[in-house]
């Protein structure tokens, strides 16, 4: 299987195990018997006791973690409640008192946030840095560095990281490196085959892809999987079944709804460049972006998310605007079939410089159709210079 639209509609399946269902069933319980003491025995020599219990996860988180595993090429994956969960654990699972820990400016928020708030608690030192600048993180990195943790696109300026590169600087110093992976998804880029060491989905997001779930999936290479799975585990984390089929349900149209939010957010985020009223539109796969070419190198496609700054900063037009807004919703999260729309006005950085701008806005393209989204923001933009005129 050598196309993604083929591989996300047939890995993780197996009917012959289910009496012929194509779906892997919802498979829930707490307790998983065994047949005899002699298999009880064996099972503990060969350090599987544990999978005959139900917080390990049973045929249905297998079967879409064995999915997640092999879109992403890695050793192993995790299936978490949330994607936040997902970034957490995996930090937690390669840090120690005493370590460093670089992570990129233009991480997920809620992930910034645990790291400030839990992670000095642990005697564990967090710096943060610029990942489109690889001196700055030769400059950081250092002996006591163990993770370096990066996301990109950035979360909602959307600059494109050289993974590869990180990976390199990063392995020198034997840090591993994490990258969330979520924009992406793996049909469009693989972190580890560009050297990262564990790659993260918030599948809450195009995974999913209903707005109906929360999840998160962590996979790692060959040489971190057993760390991985040793210390999640201690966490006692769980996730539903009933979550992860739903999961399972919306990675099987992955491929045909990535399709239409790739070209929905391209076309509107040419339709924003153009239009009088915006700044700048944060989008990796138009020419003009100062990411474009990286994102090319490594990228096999774009998805609906990305951001532009409105040249209008007056509270009057940003409030009309939004109000204004009829198919596109204010909401968080993204990835599911409906158009979102977040105000973020300054983001949030220590280390980037970011240029002056008006008011920053956070998109999602979702699957409607693209001429009815495009009047929606035309008219919603041309109300909102009424309001200030």
């Amino acid at each position: 299987m050598n196309h993604f639209c083929t591989q996300v509609i047939n890995l993780g399946r197996t009917p012959q195990r289910f009496d012929g269902l194509v779906n892997t069933p919802v498979y829930r319980g707490s307790t998983i018997v065994v047949d005899s003491f002699k298999e009880w025995e064996e099972h503990k020599q060969n350090g599987g006791v544990y999978k005959h219990y139900g917080r390990f996860g049973a045929a249905t988180a297998k079967s879409f973690e064995s999915a997640i595993n092999a879109l992403e090429g890695g050793a192993g994956c995790m299936v978490f409640p949330s994607g936040l969960s997902a970034c957490t654990h995996a930090l937690m699972a390669f840090v120690a008192a005493g370590d460093h820990v670089l992570i990129a400016d233009n991480i997920y928020g809620p992930t910034r946030s645990f790291a400030d708030s839990m992670l000095p608690k642990l005697g564990i030192h967090v710096e943060y840095f610029n990942s489109c600048d690889l001196n700055e993180l030769k400059s950081k990195i250092n002996q006591k560095t163990s993770v370096v943790f990066v996301e990109s696109p950035g979360s909602i300026t959307f600059e494109i990281s050289d993974i590869a590169a990180i990976s390199k600087i990063s392995h020198a110093m034997n840090a591993k490196v994490l990258v969330n992976n979520s924009w992406a998804t793996p049909l469009f880029f693989q972190p580890l085959k560009h050297g990262a060491d564990v790659s993260i989905q918030a599948v809450t997001k195009y995974i999913g892809g209903h707005s109906d779930i929360l999840m998160g999936t962590a996979t790692a290479n060959a040489a971190s999987i057993e760390q991985l799975n040793k210390v999640v585990h201690f966490f006692g984390e769980t996730t539903s079944p009933d979550d992860i089929y739903l999961a399972s349900r919306g990675l099987r149209s992955l491929a045909v709804r990535l399709k239409q939010h790739e070209e929905n957010g391209v076309i509107l985020a040419h339709y924003l460049n153009e239009h009088p009223a915006i700044d700048l539109v944060n989008h990796p796969a138009l020419a003009m972006n100062p990411y474009h070419k990286l994102w090319q190198q490594s990228f096999s496609g774009s998805t609906g998310l990305f951001s532009f700054y409105l040249k209008q900063n007056n509270p009057c037009f940003v409030e009309t605007f939004f109000d204004s807004l009829k198919l596109f919703h204010i909401g968080l999260s993204w990835g599911g079939f409906e158009s979102l729309i977040l105000p973020v006005g300054t983001p949030y950085r220590t280390q980037s410089h970011l240029p002056s701008r008006g008011y920053l806005v956070r998109l999602h393209a979702g699957l409607e159709h693209v001429d009815d989204l495009k009047a929606d923001l035309d008219e919603a933009l041309a109300i909102a210079q009424r309001a200030i005129a």
